[in-house]
């Protein structure tokens, strides 16, 4: 079967934000996402996790976005306006699609 190359993209951002990065990629012709749930994790300020948290809006998402590898700079440049001046984290890795024309 034949595969196509891709850039997966992942973002970690808090919930509050989420909204206004997916609107950001939108705008930037991301054509596609998921949004998931983040549980908990580690990092330079140690563990942390929902658990016990007030609300859940001091929680973490992570949007994943899979694009065809020139629409990556235009992807990068729209969340790193949102994640300027909040907590986030972004990864960028080659993958392959089956079908290339939903990218």
């Amino acid at each position: 079967m034949q595969t196509h190359r891709a850039k997966r993209v992942e973002i970690i951002i808090e919930l509050p934000m989420e909204r206004r990065l997916t609107d950001a990629l939108t705008a930037a012709g991301v054509t596609g996402f998921t949004v998931l749930p983040v549980l908990g994790g580690s990092g330079r300020s140690g563990r942390w996790s929902r658990e016990g948290q007030v609300s859940a809006a001091v929680g973490m998402v992570a949007v994943i976005c899979i694009v065809r590898p020139d629409k990556v700079d235009g992807l990068l440049e729209a969340a790193f306006r949102v994640l300027e001046k909040h907590i986030g984290v972004v990864s960028v890795s080659d993958c392959d699609v089956l079908r290339a024309e939903r990218f």
